[in-house]
């Protein structure tokens, strides 16, 4: 393992740090830094419970920038060796802090047809994360986005192109660079062929040797020549290869987070990465359900990771690790080949450096930059040119008040997000003068409109799909209020009024919806978004996006 080497590129007295810092730790230290928990409460006395075990990163879900930065920097001031701190960074600086800007998904940035839309993604993204004093992004997804059903991919990837996949996360990468800090491509060997999603299950990349180098392989080659830190290695199968270097494991499907041939084969030695491998969160069913605990948690470093990403519980992960080695399952070798590489992304960083001068986490004056005012243009620039027109067969568009007066405006979604986006999308159609009224759950008991009813009181229905990706969904696809495909909630009425689907999420709700003639991708529902959106439907601003995917999900019949 030579530091000096990409990734890492050390010099002499970053690798002098490594290898004395390695030399003065304790048995008890090397096994806690191959630990990267997720933190659940910021109280001083949970976190010094966390850090007792000597962990080697802390990650948080997003939270108040104050609050989040106050967190970092109490566990970096009570951490012996400077902590990494990541945070997933795939679509702003939301992702790190609730005030942070909300920019957009990676699909939208290909969707708007340049780069520099990728490069500001993560602009935006690691300086407002790093002015909370985290340094790793779990970014850039670098997922193809090949199968229309798969619940977890879509939006967060650049579309199905391995080419601008590549290219734009490369743009990413540059970004997050110049603001010191280091990503994670993922999700190693590659997610969004399986229709399954590795939360819930082993999922499995199904492609050949030549198809998978061809598309996945190469976007991973490229990116590690050009020095991507981390890799975030997927609860993934992938036979073709798992049985290439081993066909002892033919018919077994091992996730790439366990698997000696798919880590050390293939990501080592073929694609010739040298930099730290990360598991996925291994509170997955896809990691979990592989093998018992105890030996899957040693298993993940003995076969090539170097840290493990979130906990079942720190306390009983770290002794399964501990007895692991003990019992001959973690070699010394590879503990000690994953606490350099640990220490080399942390030198990289120069975290040793900002140690000695007290400012590994900012100041509080520099969560000024949370969303600054350019972060916001760019956000509006974004949306702007990334919204897509799919189709509109029925020549609906544009839309106004006086010609469509009385608009029947239905939210579909089951997240938190929708209060804010109905109320925002019933403002900006009533500020055009719109009488909007808002879908509202019927009373069976009480029946149902007829047709004459309903064209007596709507001339549009303007549908709003806010499906967004989350793990532990079996699928992201419409689901409706219905009672034998009654209610307002269905379209039966598409052929009585004119009725607009505008998805700010899934871009595949075509599928579903093929009797609606005019058909909007959006790609991201945030303020910034949902503005632009009223803003083309209405015919004060073009449409300009292109579509990244293909919205017909390959079935002629949804292009008409």
């Amino acid at each position: 393992m030579n530091l000096k080497n990409k990734p890492f590129c050390l010099d002499d007295v970053d690798i002098a740090w490594v290898d004395k810092t390695l030399e003065k730790m304790t048995l008890e230290e090397k096994i806690g830094q191959l630990f990267c928990p997720i933190g659940y409460s910021t109280e001083p006395e949970y976190l010094n419970m966390l850090l007792g075990f000597h962990i080697g990163g802390l990650f948080f879900r997003d939270g108040v920038g104050e609050e989040m930065r106050r967190t970092f920097a109490y566990a970096q001031e009570h951490s012996r060796i400077p902590l990494l701190i990541p945070s997933n960074l795939e679509a702003g600086g939301d992702g790190a802090a609730t005030d942070g800007t909300p920019y957009g998904k990676q699909m939208a940035c290909a969707a708007a047809g340049d780069k520099k839309y990728a490069y500001r993604l993560g602009k935006i993204a690691c300086t407002e994360a790093a002015a909370l004093g985290i340094n790793w992004a779990f970014a850039p997804v670098v997922d193809i986005d090949r199968n229309y059903h798969n619940p977890i991919t879509n939006v967060r990837t650049y579309g199905d192109n391995p080419d601008t996949v590549y290219e734009y996360a490369g743009e990413y990468m540059r970004a997050a660079s110049e603001c010191n800090v280091a990503v994670s491509i993922k999700h190693f060997p590659g997610d969004g062929v399986d229709e399954r999603d590795q939360h819930l299950l082993t999922s499995v990349n199904s492609l050949s040797m030549e198809e998978w180098d061809n598309t996945y392989g190469s976007v991973y080659k490229r990116l590690i020549e050009d020095g991507a830190l981390t890799v975030m290695a997927g609860h993934i199968a992938m036979p073709a290869y798992q049985e290439h270097f081993n066909p002892k494991t033919k018919n077994t499907i091992i996730p790439a987070s366990l698997s000696r041939e798919l880590l050390n084969n293939l990501l080592r030695e073929k694609l010739g990465f040298n930099g730290l491998v990360v598991t996925d969160a291994t509170p997955m069913v896809g990691f979990c359900a592989a093998m018992e605990r105890e030996k899957s948690i040693p298993l993940a470093i003995e076969n090539g990771c170097d840290m493990i990403l979130f906990n079942k519980d720190l306390a009983e992960d770290y002794r399964f690790m501990m007895e692991g080695y003990k019992n001959g399952i973690l070699s010394e070798k590879r503990l000690l080949e994953a606490n350099r590489r640990i220490l080399a992304l942390k030198a990289s960083l120069k975290l040793h450096e900002k140690s000695i001068r007290g400012d590994l986490v900012p100041a509080q004056e520099h969560l000024s930059v949370l969303k600054d005012r350019q972060h916001i243009e760019w956000a509006r620039e974004l949306a702007d040119a990334s919204i897509t027109l799919v189709k509109d067969t029925q020549h609906l568009l544009p839309v106004s008040a006086e010609k469509y007066p009385r608009v029947l405006l239905e939210i579909l979604g089951d997240f938190p997000s929708n209060d804010r986006v109905i109320e925002q999308a019933k403002r900006e159609l009533e500020k055009r003068r719109f009488q909007v009224s808002v879908y509202e759950k019927e009373n069976f008991d009480m029946g149902v409109d007829n047709v004459g009813d309903f064209k007596k009181k709507y001339d549009l229905v303007i549908y709003i799909g806010n499906v967004e990706n989350a793990s532990n969904k079996t699928t992201n696809r419409l689901n409706w209020y219905t009672f034998w495909g009654q209610g307002n909630n269905v379209p039966w009425f598409a052929k009585e009024v004119p009725v607009l689907f505008i998805s700010v999420a899934n871009p595949y709700h075509l599928l579903d919806v093929p009797m609606v003639k005019t058909y909007i991708n959006c790609y991201s529902n945030n303020e910034y978004v949902l503005e632009a959106a009223v803003a083309k439907i209405t015919g004060e601003s073009p449409f300009k996006g292109k579509s990244p995917i293909d919205p017909f999900c390959g079935r002629a019949e949804l292009a008409y």
